[in-house]
């Protein structure tokens, strides 16, 4: 266990929450970074990913960023996209170099090898050519291009996070139920908050490093085995583990509700 100070930007999102409440668990000293203030933190800096001197403020003292904040789909490129996942990423990069920041811990995407995993061999490696969905999936391969360029000139440590689907809402739930491959993307918010905190803890062989994250896949799409090995994480729950979270239901029930399909 580290008591340095760890700074979870999107804090107040589906993952960011999980990922707060697990790092606190393990007696981790945590600040939250978010346009609304999470709930039981107390370290918290309300602010926007576009403004400079709210991203420096909530750097300030950190020695390890897991940064989540983004849009998280698709939208509006220019409205959307490049403040949020362009020009956000760019300030979160600069002024964690400012501080003096030792980890960044990066949320890219599942989407980046979207059409690999569609189209196979499965699983699909760390080491494969990106295939972007769209411009979403393309804004996160310029954050892993960001986390490669800070780990070989200033020697940050980088871990570039392909996220599986964790569900924000009681649709997207339902979207996952219906299609088979998005049950083997799946990621539960327990799974995710361990994931991260795991990624926290790891000691890295490499600078700069790019995994998977997801819960148990019922067929692997995406390798895992480099996650376990570099960050000695193991999911434990699987489809429709956890969606209890999204549905705001008493755990046990979830499962129930999602296989009784209309």
């Amino acid at each position: 266990m580290t008591h340095e100070l760890i700074l979870v930007t999107g804090s107040s999102g589906r993952i960011g929450k999980a990922v707060v409440h697990e790092l606190q668990a393990r007696g981790q000293r945590v600040r939250g970074f978010d346009r609304t203030a999470t709930p039981g933190l107390a370290d918290m800096i309300v602010g926007t990913l576009t403004s400079e001197t709210d991203v420096a403020c909530a750097l300030a003292g950190v020695h390890t960023v897991i940064h989540l904040a983004a849009t998280p789909d698709d939208a509006d490129f220019l409205a959307e996209i490049v403040p949020n996942n362009i020009i956000g990423v760019y300030h979160i990069f600069e002024e964690a170099q400012r501080a003096g920041v030792k980890r960044m811990i990066a949320a890219s995407s599942g989407q980046v090898v979207w059409y690999q995993r569609m189209a196979g061999p499965l699983p699909v490696g760390v080491e494969v050519q990106p295939t972007p969905r769209y411009w979403y999936a393309a804004a996160k391969m310029f954050l892993e291009g960001a986390g490669r360029s800070f780990a070989e000139k200033f020697g940050m440590e980088v871990i570039a996070v392909r996220l599986g689907w964790c569900p924000r809402t009681p649709e997207q739930v339902e979207e996952i139920r219906a299609a088979e491959w998005a049950q083997d993307v799946y990621l539960s918010p327990g799974d995710a908050g361990r994931f991260f905190a795991c990624a926290v803890a790891a000691t890295l062989p490499t600078k700069f490093n790019v995994v998977y994250a997801t819960s148990k896949p019922k067929r692997l799409m995406y390798d895992l085995e480099t996650t376990k090995r570099l960050l000695n994480y193991e999911p434990r729950e699987s489809w429709p583990e956890g969606i209890e979270v999204v549905l705001g239901r008493p755990r046990g029930m979830a499962k129930n509700v999602v296989q009784s399909g209309p």
